[in-house]
């Protein structure tokens, strides 16, 4: 008897984890950002790992999902500018209420994207400094 190793076997291969699909390009991916978005107005960092994530998977996705991703980055862009431009108003005191306008906005962008993408429809306007309809 000769001591042949015929290699690995499926049991011997680490299985794919679940959570795997949630870093692939796809609506599932897309809809991870747009939930790390919207815990950003609470958990700050989780915007900026909801950008790396839609950089990183831009131009890989299929179909009606690509427009998720361009709409995800303007969205984290624009809301970065006009916070900062809230954050400079409120020595004026009008800031405030810009700031609270931006929560709205970007709330509102990121429901909206939502809703499209479980109808699996792409954004209209994915380049829209307002709400992408």
């Amino acid at each position: 008897m000769s001591n042949v190793n015929p290699g690995p076997t499926d049991s011997d291969r680490p299985a794919t984890r679940q959570t795997d699909r949630w870093l692939e390009p796809g609506a599932t991916n897309a809809l991870v950002i747009y939930i790390l978005y919207l815990a950003s107005l609470v958990v700050g960092v989780t915007g900026i790992v909801g950008i790396v994530l839609a950089y990183i998977n831009r131009g890989k996705a299929d179909g009606f999902v690509e427009s998720h991703y361009t709409f995800l980055i303007r969205t984290f862009w624009i809301g970065l500018l006009y916070a900062l431009i809230s954050v400079v108003l409120m020595l004026a005191l009008v800031g405030i209420v810009l700031m609270f306008a931006v929560a709205v906005w970007f709330i509102a962008r990121c429901i909206l994207g939502l809703q499209a993408l479980q109808r699996g429809e792409p954004i209209k306007n994915p380049e829209s400094w307002l709400l992408g309809l």
